[in-house]
This record gives structure tokens, sequence and C-alpha cells, in this order.
């Protein structure tokens, strides 16, 4: 008798064994089996025991492997002995040599046959596999099987990298347990419908391991699932199988590897599969780029759902998706990074526009996939039975799936294959969680966006270990330092304990750490930079080089609570009716010379950063609220643009020069509304702020009244030649001045003051910008607004003539007089001008610097919103850099500034990280205002408010809380009182139809309509979570209904 393959023992072995351990607990199951398996004939145990391993397996691919494996090893069991242990090795026809190995026609980087990659660098599928079962590093397999079937009952595998909830086995393990079969079938519809909104940690760490995969839904024998419903899990092996699937499918390695990379890639004992595929190397990636094959961009994770990412498309299309955490290959949010697309098989169909950018669901090929076949199969749509094999046969039978849509019908997607620059401080703020029996910890961010981290317990506070629940609420910074290609999860070392998380100063400074504020103090070098002699007053001889307005009537116009003031104002009634108006900037660039310490930390700050109980300076306090800061009543260095302007605004002339004013009074937006509100008032002293009494408080008030009538015409004629202005909701507090904590919030108002400054300010940066082009062509630092992009205005055209508005999108100017035409004048058009307001920004693209000799199309100059050719920051060099350089390009086309060492690259790089500081700045901006929102909901919540749908998800809408400004998700799944909600299409948007359980036992439940426009009540709750709120609908009035 010719002696049995080890290999094909071994494996019979594990499947045999597989099925006593999962079956000891059903004796005489046999007895009670279904009409269809009594009409089948008698087959061999280890069949059988295939079908079980089978049914715990969600891979068409292994299916078809195991089908042919039994089909091979059951004709040579009847042709050689009955006995079932006694299987051939010549049945799979595998050399004795070689018995250790399969025939390469089962081969593939995407299933779990078991290969010899002896030139690949990835391991043998099925010793992964092996391994993955605990097999491969231990005792011989029958001794494991058991064990592995009762972890099996127990739970599953978890390998997030993002959640971060406190049920931690271990760093590279995650088990949750005894999970209910309503959760599991919740993950397993997130993962088929790509459900929109914020998904839980415990539904992420679950999801991710299966996004990405194709190979899903096995069916199940009536007997399996009544097992599956005892055991209330999924097998923790399918987690495990997926993830490796998806791996292997989206990580082929197109990038060379080291030799250390190799060996560990090759497998074998102790080795660990690669997580992500190594970088491309920079001459490829180079090539790659000057073909087309390769597209760089900034990488943007959607906040909400932190599995999806995106860069923007180069032909201005959709942009393009990145699925999961693998198709990143550890870059994080705001990184530049290198893509390549995915062949066209794996693109991701989108049935609605609002797909491409996360903002609702979408249709992968799988799922639509698994819709065709039931629908071949006559099968009702969400069918749970087997269509897995006829999904392979309808690949092998027809074209790839995505051949049946087109392009319009598809967004692309990509993998990283290369890191430009790390945007990302990579510094977050966390928690801490102790892992028992590991030499580390369990970093979780609180920004699911970025990993998991381990962090030695040798990094970790002296008595972490024994008291691990004493810094259960402790915020801490931690960086990461490496993520290797093997990991799911970063290392990092703690940076700094916070305090406790909820306190408005320990989040505080994690938001400014995260963003990378500088916030530390100025350095003595620095600082030495500064005038010594005190108080500082102006040298003669630099008196005689400037242009004396000391005498004139000039003053400066601030929100209350302003301490750097870097812009004031005159106008003057000349004899021919026509009035000379100026501007008057405080010249920053007299006291930061180029080049010194203060100018390079200046330059790294780029900007001040508002918070909303303080200022983060760019520039030392001595300069920014005194020596530079046009204070009443004192000389002060200028820089100034004067014109001659007619009562219609019309420039007759204008000047350039450096300057020295002296403020007469110190006049905040109340005051100037006071006096536009009233212009026949006499206004009294007491009214007022201190003022110089060579300048009495009517002449103050005169010169007003002129700017403001003048700014008037000046605004007509801008919004006449096509200029776009989208004012969004700007929420503001009032702080106690002792504890600095919220007393209340209020929506700031845009008044005829605000638009006052701001028209002159724009005048003046416009003039500036046309002044420096004309005398440094290729130096210039400018600032364009690019247009926005020409498909998301395509999808919000259709969504608005579904909605009945009528809006003009051929042009700036065109967009903003139909915008502020078309919705009505009730009392709730303001409200629905906000929600437009906020859904015309979405394809709006962010305004950027730049210098003008990296562009060569004068095109790409135009500020799209403003509608002028040229545009630049001249305004504001307290605090922004940009204006710092502006000033020094003006002083220098005037002779009467130093010569300029500036190199076009030089001032290139310089506007580039001026763009990323003023973004980030913008955003913890946000920040602040979130987290002074959420104290205040918390110590004065709940909060009732009328508010507005935005927009509407496939299971959620978002709102417009009126009175506050606020936007809110909410997800009527969560919501009390709702018994059962659908949806439906109209046109291009959404529709939810709520169903209330009535409040009466003898009531009819009632409907409740959510579209865009819908006004509804909402309530602002206090979350468990520190400092976080939700927003909450309450039940409509019979009649709202």
């Amino acid at each position: 008798m010719t002696k049995p393959c080890m290999f094909t023992t071994r494996w019979y072995n594990l499947l045999k064994n597989t099925m006593d351990s999962s079956m000891q607990s059903k004796k005489g199951s046999q007895n009670r089996k279904t009409k269809d398996t009594q009409n089948k004939p008698h087959m061999p145990p280890q069949k059988d025991a295939y079908a079980r391993l089978l049914s715990q397996h969600r891979s068409s691919k292994f299916n078809s492997y195991l089908e042919q494996f039994a089909r091979n090893t059951l004709g040579q069991s009847e042709c050689n002995t009955p006995n079932t242990s006694q299987i051939q090795s010549d049945g799979l026809n595998i050399p004795q040599r070689r018995r250790d190995q399969l025939p390469n026609e089962f081969s593939d980087s995407s299933d779990f046959s078991p290969s010899s990659l002896k030139n690949k660098t990835e391991e043998s599928s099925l010793s992964m596999y092996m391994e993955k079962l605990g097999i491969g590093n231990g005792p011989p397999e029958f001794e494991l099987i058991p064990g592995v079937s009762e972890r099996l009952r127990k739970g599953q595998r978890r390998d997030t990298t993002t959640s971060h909830d406190g049920d931690i086995e271990s760093g590279e393990e995650l088990i949750a347990l005894n999970e209910s079969k309503k959760q599991q079938k919740q993950h397993k519809k997130s993962i088929v419908s790509n459900e929109d909104g914020a998904q839980s940690p415990d539904k992420i760490s679950t999801c991710q391991q299966e996004s990405e995969s194709t190979k899903k839904s096995k069916k199940k024998s009536p007997a399996k699932q009544k097992e599956d419903q005892r055991n209330r899990s999924r097998p923790e092996v399918e987690a495990q199988m997926s993830q490796l699937s998806k791996n292997q499918k989206l990580q082929p390695n197109k990038g060379t590897s080291s030799p250390a990379e190799k060996k560990k890639n090759k497998g074998g004992k102790g080795s660990k599969k690669q997580v992500f595929e190594p970088y491309m190397p920079v001459e490829e990636v180079s090539h790659g780029l000057k073909r087309g094959e390769l597209i760089e961009g900034q990488l943007r994770i959607n906040p909400k759902k932190y599995h999806e990412a995106f860069i923007s498309c180069p032909d201005d299309g959709r942009d393009i998706f990145l699925d999961g955490i693998v198709a990143r290959n550890r870059a994080l949010n705001r990184d530049v990074v290198v893509v390549q697309i995915l062949p066209r098989d794996q693109w991701k169909v989108v049935r609605s526009d609002s797909d491409c950018d996360g903002a609702s669901e979408s249709e992968t090929p799988r799922k639509q996939t698994i819709k065709a076949v039931n629908k071949q199969l006559n099968r009702p749509e969400g069918s749970d039975q087997d269509s897995s094999v006829n999904c392979a046969n309808v690949k092998s039978q027809d074209k790839p799936f995505t051949s049946q849509f087109s392009d319009d019908e598809l967004q692309k997607t990509a993998k990283v294959v290369y890191i430009v620059e790390k945007k990302h401080s990579r510094a977050v703020t966390g928690f801490l969680k102790f892992l028992p029996d590991k030499n580390f910890a369990m970093f979780s961010p609180t920004d699911h966006r970025v990993p998991r981290i381990n962090v030695l317990l040798s990094d970790c506070p002296h008595d972490f270990s024994f008291r691990p629940d004493d810094y259960a609420n402790t915020l801490f910074i931690c960086r990461i330092v490496d993520w290797p290609a093997d990991s799911n999860f970063a290392q990092g070392l703690l940076a700094k304990s916070l305090g406790q998380a909820g306190e408005i100063e320990p989040e505080t400074e994690g938001i400014l750490i995260e963003y990378e504020v500088d916030f530390s103090d100025f350095t003595t070098e620095v600082l030495n930079c500064l005038p010594k002699n005190l108080p500082w007053t102006i040298p003669p001889e630099e008196m005689q080089r400037r242009r004396d307005l000391r005498k004139e009537c000039i003053f400066t116009i601030d929100p209350a609570t302003a301490r750097d003031l870097d812009d004031a104002l005159s106008c003057k009634l000349l004899p021919d009716g026509n009035y000379e108006v100026g501007v008057h900037i405080a010249d920053v660039t007299y006291f930061v010379e180029e080049g010194n310490a203060l100018d390079l930390m200046a330059s790294q700050r780029a900007t001040s950063v508002y918070l909303v109980q303080k200022v983060i300076p760019m520039l030392p306090r001595l300069l920014c609220e005194e020596l530079c800061s046009l204070n009443p009543l004192t000389d002060r260095l200028t820089f100034s643009v004067i014109w001659k302007l007619t009562p219609e605004g019309k420039i007759l002339s204008e000047w350039f020069g450096r300057s020295v004013i002296r403020s007469c009074i110190k006049l905040t937006y109340d005051h100037a509304q006071s006096m536009i509100e009233a212009p026949e008032k006499l206004f009294t002293a007491e009214e007022l702020p201190p003022f110089d009494p060579e300048h009495p408080i009517d002449e103050i008030h005169q010169a007003v009244l002129r700017l403001h009538s003048i700014a008037k015409n000046l605004r007509t004629q801008r919004f006449t030649g096509g200029a776009l202005r989208l004012d969004q909701l700007k929420l503001s507090f009032t702080l106690d001045k002792e504890t600095m904590m919220p007393q209340g919030c209020y929506i700031y108002q845009y008044r005829d003051s605000n638009k006052l400054v701001e028209e002159f300010m724009l005048l003046a940066n416009i003039a500036t910008a046309h002044h420096i082009y004309r005398h440094f062509p290729e130096l210039a630092l400018l600032r364009c607004h690019p247009p926005p992009k020409a498909k998301l205005v395509q999808q919000l055209q259709e969504v608005c003539d579904t909605l009945g508005i009528n809006l003009d999108f051929s042009s700036a100017g065109a967009l903003h007089k139909t915008l502020i035409t078309t919705l009505g004048n009730d009392q709730y058009s303001a409200a629905r001008k906000e929600v437009l307001t906020h859904m015309c920004s979405r394809p709006m693209q962010m305004a950027q610097y730049f210098c003008s000799g990296q562009k060569t199309d004068e095109q790409q100059y135009k500020h799209y919103a403003l509608n002028v050719p040229l545009y630049t920051h001249f305004t504001s060099p307290i605090r922004r850099y940009a204006d710092v350089i502006v000033h020094r390009l003006l002083a220098a086309s005037l002779d009467c500034g130093p010569k300029l060492g500036l190199l076009t690259k030089e001032v290139q790089k310089q506007a580039m990280h001026c763009n990323d500081k003023k973004t980030a700045a913008k955003r913890v901006h946000e920040l602040s205002t979130e987290l002074f929102f959420g104290v205040f909901v918390k110590e004065c919540g709940p909060l009732e408010s009328e508010a507005m749908v935005m927009g509407v998800l496939d299971q959620a809408f978002d709102v417009l809380v009126l009175r506050y400004g606020v936007q809110k998700r909410i997800y009527p799944k969560h919501i009390n009182g709702v018994e059962t909600f659908h949806k439906r299409k109209v046109g291009k948007t959404t529709e939810l139809t709520l169903v209330w359980k009535p409040e009466n036992p003898n009531e009819a439940p009632v409907q409740q309509v959510i579209s865009i426009f819908t006004r509804v009540d909402v309530q602002l709750v206090s979350d468990r979570a520190a400092l976080k709120y939700s927003a909450e609908l309450l039940r409509p009035n019979t009649d709202e209904s």
C-alpha cells in the first residue's frame, strides 16, 4: 500500500478535528438533518469536515480550492482504499521531493491556496493560513485545532488602527467577546453598504478588516445557522482570512524592497506578514509622475468615516478614492502623497454624486455583483444565500463587473506608493491603555484618523503599570516615531501629560501641539532683536525719510478686544468735492530685519493663531501690542496708500509710501456702527473712548460717515462687477474675565461698520498687488483663488434643479446675484440662504499664496470670489508673515528700503508654508470654538433650538442649528421615539421618512419627512465623552409632521 502524503494527512486531520471539536456539543444532530440532507447520498467523513470548514470561510477562491482538493482526495480514496486516512500524494500530482507544495494552478496572490513562492516576496498562502490558526510555530496541527475551535466560539480578531475603546487584550490582537448577533448584522451591513456617518470605534474595529475584501457571505446549512445563533459570534478565522485576503489583493509589491524586507516577506517560522507594501523608489516615482502614471496630491481623510480618504483629481473630475488603512500606506491626514490608480475593476461604484466625497453611501462592485447574482437566481434583494460561487462564475463568464458601468458611475480608486511630505505633525492627543503581560501600552488617539500607537512601558509614567486606572482620564501627547510595514500599529513616544480630559487648558494645549502651533516663549536671541531703550521713540533721521501725517484725522476701527491694531483709516474732504482717503498699515518691517532671528521665528510661525480665550502671536508682544500697534495718541511708523477718490469711489490718483501717523481715537465696530446709524447725533465724550482734542468728535463722526458712503459705492461696484461673497454663521462667546469660561454665546453680526473697513482693506490689497507685480513680475507674492471644481458645480446644479432652486453658476457674480434673490422673504428665508450658502461653499477651493514667477499663465493669478486679476495681502503684517514679504517688496519698489535678498524659489517656498500655517490656524480656531461650545452645552444645556436640514444621506441627515450656527449630524436609528424610517430618491436628492411611535396607543403613528430645507426642532445635549455634544431631534407637532 502506498504511504500517505504527510501534507494531505495533516490537512485531513485539520479538517476532521475542526469538525469534531465543533460537533461535540451536538450529539445526535445527525438525526435532525433537513430533507435535503437526507436525500443526499452518504459521503465520507472528510466531506462533512470540509463542508463545515467551508461554511466558516467567505472566500470564493478558497472554496474553489477546497472543492478541488476534496474531489482529488476522494477520487484517490475510492481507487486505492476505502480507508479515508490513506490519501495519496500523487492524487494532487505532487512529486515526492515537493510534498510540501501544491501545483502552480492553485497559486494566486489573492487566494488562500498553498503555493510555492520561491521567487516572490510573500509567504505561502497556506503557511500563512496555518500560522493564523496558531499552527505554524507550535506543536503539531491536530493538537491545536481544538483550541482554535474554542477560540472561534468565543470571539473574533479585531485589528483596527483607529478605534479607541478599552476592550484590548494585546497590541496585535484585540478580541471583542460575546458580540451580539444584532451587532454582527450591523457590521456586515456597514461593510456591504458602506454606511454613512460616524461609526463607533467598536464597529470600525471589525469593519476595517473586511471593508476592502470582495469575498464575503457564504451559504450556511440550516444546522450551521442554528449553531451560529447559539455562538452569537462570527469565527475568528473569518476576520483573519478577510484581512489576509485584503492585504494580498490590494498590496502587490510594485516597488523594490531591500534585502532585509525581502527576507522578512518570505515567510517561515517567526516571520510577520507585511501589512503595507514598501514605498516606491524616488526614481520610479519621479518617472511615474512625468509619464502621468502616478498622481501627486494632498491626502484628506474623512473625519466621520475615517476608513475613507481622498485626493483631488488633476483633471478637475471626481476626487480619487482611497479605501481603508492599507490603501493609505501609513500616510496621515494632510500629507502630500503619490498614488497609483488601481485597475478599473476595483473602482468604486457610486449611486449619487455625493458618494464621491464620503458624504453618502455607495455601492462597491462587490455589492452590485451580489445584487446581479440574486437577480439571476430570482432571490430577493439582500438575500443571505450564498452568492460567492455564483459571483465567481459571473467573473469567469463575463467581463469585470465594473465594465457594466459608465465612467460617470465609477470613482477612481488608488493606493499610496510614496509620501512626498509629511504635513501631519505625527503628534496626537489621546489616552493610555494598559495591556496585561505586555512590555508596552496602547495609546488611543482622540482623532480616529490616526492609528493606535504602541508605547513602551518604560516611556510611560513610572506607576502606570501598577495604577493604570489613575490615568484613565489623563490626556497625553504622543509622537509617532515609526510605523513598521508589518504592523497595523505605529510606534511612539509620550511627549507630555496635558492634564485631565474635559478641561479647557489641557484640551487647548493638545490642539495646538497636534497642529504644530508654536506657543512657546520667544527666545532670548529673538528678544535681543527688539529695541532696547524703552519707552521707544522714533529717531529724528527716520522722521525725515517719511511723510508726516500726524496732523491728519486718522483713527482705527477694530473689535473691542483687539490689542494688535495694524490698520487705520483717514478721509478728508478736498476743495474740489473729492476725497483724500488713506489706509495706513503698521510698518512691521522697520523692526523685523530680513534674516535675523526675529525674522526667522516670524517666518516659521507665519501667522498669529486666534483661540476663543487668547491669541498665539506671530511676533513678540512688545511689537504686536506696543511698538507696531497703532495705539491712539502715540506716534507710529506706517506704510500708507492714499487715493484721491470721487464720491462714487472712482480712483483719480494713488500714492504709496512710508509715513508717520498719530491715531486720534480707537473706535470699536460698535462705536462706528452707532455713528453710521445716527448720522445727525452729536456724540458726547462719555460715549466714546479717549480722543485727541485737536480732532473734535464731530470731525471724527463726519469722517466715518464719508468713509461709509464711499464704501457702499465701492461695494456696489464690486458686486456689479462680478464679485461673490459667501458668509457663514460665526459663533462668538462672552467669557468670564477671571476664569475665561464661557458665560454666553451669540451669532456674530456682520454690520455696516465691518463692511466699511473691509472695502478699504480690499482696495489697498488690490492696489498693492498691481504695484508689486508691475515692479517684480518674477518675485511678487500674490494670492489667487481658483474657480470651483466643475464637477462639483455640476452636481450642485443638479441638486438645485431637483429642489426647484434657480441658481446661475456661470460666474461668481451670477451666483451672487441669484443667491440673494432666489429664496423668498418669509421668516425662514435667511435660514434657507444659510443652508444654500453652505451648499455653495462645498465646490469652492481654498485661496492660496504663490510667487508670480512660479506660474506662467496669468489666468491662474485671478481671484475667483473677488473677480480681480491680481490680489495680495498687505494690510495685516502684525499677524501674517505673507504681508511682511509684501511690505519688503513694496519698500524695494519705492527705493525706501533695503535691496531684496529674495529668490523666486524662496518666495514660493515661504508662500506654501504660509498656506499650510493659515489652514492650520483656521482649523485650530474652529476646534477652539467647538471646545468652548461643548463647555457651554455641558454647563448650560440641554439647549433647544430651531434647525434646518442641510443635507440628507441614506441613514442620517445634517442640520444647521439656527440659534447657534453649529452643524450636527443626526442618525434616525438613534432617535428615541422613532419606530422606523425609510428613504427614497427624489431626483438627485435623498428624502427620509421617519415614523414616530404614537404618544397615545389609540393614535396612528406620526410620519415626518426629512429633506433639504425641512425645519425641525432639536435639542443639544452633552455627551459622556469629554466636552462633546450631540443634537437630538425632537418629536414634531402634529401640524408639522
